[in-house]
């Protein structure tokens, strides 16, 4: 028998998307509606109304199944993560990215000037459609200008070191469910750094832990770029004796012995890329 993971499995009892009619049983079934995400992030709760599980950035693609009320419940393109978003940080219609943020965070702009004022602020690896280029900045469509050197070109500049990038956020605020410099969790931390390095990456941690890399074996000494997880946790190694992690005890990201975090959780499992 097959399992489907709800997490990224668009099925309710009473509703699936197409695709799935004949595959599984629901109630009814529906073709999917394209969105664009138009804010810089937008929350996505399993239930509506509930806890924020993951989060959308600007540019990103929403597949809508059910519009009810000011919520609409669908699948994120990115990551695969299915769940309730706000209607009014959505525009209908696919977007067409041609940039994507490169750099730990990006003001958007009403004028191609660095003393305009900020329509808000796009996070790492939200995607932007440029429009027209004034004096070094891009304009995005639906959100303003950029300075060039924040964005690149889809497809281009991917960094080498995922711990690199996840170190940049170092003292960022701890936020479950959150993927941004302003709020980010554990695995949130380790999909972002491996986004910026042109690799795809499941939404949490067990699910990252069942798809990135291979197990390492207790001979093996964990080095940089590894990843090491416990129940519910996972934080990059940035050296045999130093984790680099988004953590709750913390309340921040945060640069800790592995001895002390496994003296907290137990011992690490731990992955090789």
């Amino acid at each position: 028998m097959t399992v489907f993971d709800p997490r990224v499995t668009p099925l309710r009892e009473d509703l699936a998307a197409a695709e799935l009619e004949g595959v599984i049983a629901s109630a009814r079934y529906v073709d999917r509606r394209p969105f664009t995400v138009i804010a810089p992030r937008v929350p996505l709760a399993v239930e509506p109304g509930g806890r924020q599980q993951d989060a959308l950035l600007f540019g990103e693609g929403f597949d809508v199944l059910e519009a009810r009320g000011s919520l609409a419940w669908g699948q994120a393109l990115r990551d695969g993560y299915v769940g309730w978003a706000p209607l009014d940080g959505l525009r209908e219609g696919a977007a067409e990215p041609t940039h994507r943020v490169i750099a730990l965070s990006a003001p958007a702009l009403a004028s191609p000037s660095a003393d305009s004022d900020a329509w808000g602020v796009l996070g790492l690896n939200a995607l932007v459609t440029v429009v027209h280029v004034a004096g070094g900045f891009l304009q995005a469509a639906g959100a303003g200008w950029i300075a060039g050197e924040r964005l690149a070109p889809i497809g281009s500049a991917f960094e080498r070191d995922p711990v690199a990038v996840a170190e940049q956020f170092v003292g960022s605020p701890y936020l479950w469910g959150g993927r941004d410099a302003d709020g980010i969790d554990c695995s949130g931390l380790v999909q972002q750094a491996l986004y910026a390095c042109g690799r795809g990456c499941p939404r949490d941690s067990d699910q990252q832990e069942a798809a990135l890399g291979r197990s390492m074996t207790e001979a093996e000494n964990p080095r940089r770029g590894d990843l090491a997880f416990w129940n519910g946790h996972v934080g990059w190694v940035v050296d045999a004796a130093t984790v680099l992690h988004a953590a709750s005890f913390h309340r921040r990201v945060a640069v800790e012995a592995l001895s002390e975090l496994v003296g907290r959780a137990g011992p690490a499992r731990f992955r090789r890329l």
